[in-house]
């Protein structure tokens, strides 16, 4: 068994859509642990705000495996592919990390460059996982984050 982090994203319909991911992630995956939800401003193109969040669950799935889990959970919350990286969507769920591997293969790379870039999955990973190196820079997770400019990428704890 091999722990994976999974970053979880939604700006259409995001608390249904969240909450729904949620449940599938558990139903495929068993037990997640969970950082708290954040709502963020859209980046790189103009839409509604998401709702984002960091998973991380065991499986023994491969990584391939698990990354196509994923694009069958957001099939069926209704993903539109067709808007490029930078759209609105119903569901999006990223594998972060896959234990310690480092991989770069066509359409999947770990751990996942975005890690580093936004702070809508920094912070909620190093919330989780801030004791945790990152597989490449060897930093922590919460070491990456302290260095981390939160005003760049405003974001806020969404309240239950």
């Amino acid at each position: 068994m091999v722990k994976v982090y999974v970053s979880v994203g939604s700006n259409i319909d995001r608390e249904r859509n969240v909450e729904s991911a949620l449940a599938a992630l558990r139903d495929e995956y068993g037990e997640l642990e969970q950082s708290r939800i954040f709502e963020t401003q859209a980046v790189g193109f103009d839409g509604n705000p998401f709702y984002n969040l960091v998973v991380a669950f065991e499986t023994d799935q491969s990584p391939q495996q698990v990354a196509a889990t994923f694009d069958r959970i957001e099939d069926a919350h209704g993903r539109d592919r067709s808007g490029g990286k930078f759209s609105s969507r119903s569901l999006d769920l990223d594998l972060l990390l896959y234990g310690d591997t480092i991989l770069d293969e066509p359409g999947l790379k770990l751990p996942r460059p975005e890690i580093l870039d936004y702070a809508f999955v920094l912070q909620p990973l190093a919330e989780i996982a801030g004791e945790l190196k990152h597989p490449v820079t060897g930093f922590t997770f919460g070491m990456l984050w302290d260095q981390f400019d939160p005003t760049a990428q405003p974001m806020w704890p969404v309240e239950k």
